[in-house]
């Protein structure tokens, strides 16, 4: 059958074929928007003989329900996992955990800038760019040791640095030990 014979069929077959992409998809909007898809989808058909149009147009009506409801679907567990994932308000730090990082923030950047200059290079290259050790050995011209050494100095001036601020400004989470346990 011709293009035109199918879209003559659709606009004949239209209320029934609305009633029941409203069934499928529980909505008169939703139903019309999915028409709306068919009449589209009628142009990329023409030419292409159809044998029995009305049950043709009735499949694509069931596909295109199916289709939206798998989609919906879909939508609906993407935005109650993205909404489940949002933090709350008791994930957000207060305001008073806000102004202790920052001033640990302050007390690290002071002692990072105090520091040898290859020791604050060792040290931003290693915890800020995440360059292993190897990569910052050879940039610096030293060995793995000699990079292990200076972060160890570093990291004991930012505690000594912390610790005479007399301050609690450490950060609200344990660190591991040496052997990677909680302490």
């Amino acid at each position: 059958m011709a293009d035109d014979g199918l879209r003559a069929i659709f606009l004949e077959q239209r209320p029934m074929l609305l009633r029941l992409l409203s069934a499928r998809l529980g909505s008169r909007d939703d139903a019309e928007d999915a028409l709306q898809d068919m009449w589209l989808r009628l142009d990329h058909l023409a030419g292409e003989p159809v044998a029995q149009p009305v049950a043709f147009l009735y499949r694509v009506a069931n596909n295109l329900a199916t289709d939206r409801r798998i989609a919906s679907a879909r939508r609906g567990v993407r935005d109650f996992t993205w909404h489940d994932a949002q933090p709350t308000a008791d994930d957000l730090p207060d305001v008073e955990r806000v102004l202790v990082a920052r001033d640990a923030l302050r007390v690290v950047e002071a002692a990072i800038a105090d520091m040898p200059e290859r020791m604050a290079i060792a040290l931003r290259l290693f915890r800020i760019e995440g360059r292993p050790q190897r990569a910052i050995a050879e940039q610096l011209g030293i060995s793995v040791s000699g990079v292990e050494k200076l972060l160890q100095r570093a990291y004991r001036i930012i505690h000594a640095r912390i610790a005479d601020t007399g301050e609690d400004v450490a950060p609200p989470y344990r660190q591991n030990d040496r052997r990677g346990h909680r302490s």
